[in-house]
């Protein structure tokens, strides 16, 4: 399987591409609006895999281009570019396409990070009302550090909640998930429960800032 990061140069998407470049064998695509970038951390992220054994082959394109070879586009861009990258896409997306959105809309003050909830709903919601007609979106890896993601040094034994309303894309993102050595996949239900599930994150965060030894705590539930 093809696996686009859009993004794929910041935090979360470099933690993704690692783990599935380092734990599985699907083709992962490193997108971004600037193709030089992308190609310069794809040769990057090829680097620091090789360090570790893994002989493996990581492209990176414009985001037009990654999103058009994809089989899943992860939308692995702040919040506020979550609408416009969708669109700048659009036309590269098919109704076999899977889009992923794991941003989550924060707003910080001196106390910490607190959940700031964009008017569709969620920030999930609204990469699905960018999407074409046809293109399911699962909402997924939302509560995850990105440090330690991207740290393949570090064991993870943490869960990601999954939402969505097209059941076989949420499968296909869960079976995804799951494939990344110590992450669960949980599914908490339709896209309108969303909002529930970014609301986690500014806590994470906020448990992170307040609590020595925690910097790149997670979400496990029993």
């Amino acid at each position: 399987m093809r696996i686009a990061l859009l993004g794929g140069t910041g935090d979360i998407g470099q933690g993704l591409a690692l783990r599935w470049a380092y734990d599985t064998d699907h083709e992962i695509l490193i997108g971004s609006r600037d193709p030089e970038k992308a190609r310069t951390m794809a040769e990057e992220y090829e680097t620091e895999l090789d360090s570790r054994g893994v002989d493996v082959t990581v492209n990176g394109f414009a985001n037009e281009m990654a999103a058009d070879r994809a089989d899943v586009v992860v939308l692995a861009v702040p919040p506020y570019h979550v609408a416009d990258t969708v669109e700048s896409v659009a036309d590269k997306l098919d109704e076999d396409t899977i889009l992923v959105s794991p941003a989550v809309g924060m707003k910080g003050d001196e106390d910490g990070m607190h959940y700031h909830r964009p008017g569709a709903g969620s920030v999930t919601a609204l990469a699905a009302k960018a999407a074409p007609e046809g293109v399911s979106t699962v909402g997924a890896f939302h509560n995850l550090s990105a440090d330690r993601l991207a740290n393949l040094d570090a064991e993870l034994d943490l869960d990601t909640l999954l939402v969505g309303d097209d059941p076989d894309a949420k499968d296909i993102v869960s079976r995804l998930a799951n494939e990344i050595e110590g992450l669960r996949p949980l599914d908490a239900g339709p896209l309108a429960n969303a909002a529930e599930v970014e609301s986690i994150t500014p806590l994470v965060i906020n448990i992170a800032r307040y609590n020595d030894g925690m910097h790149d705590v997670g979400v496990t539930f029993h």
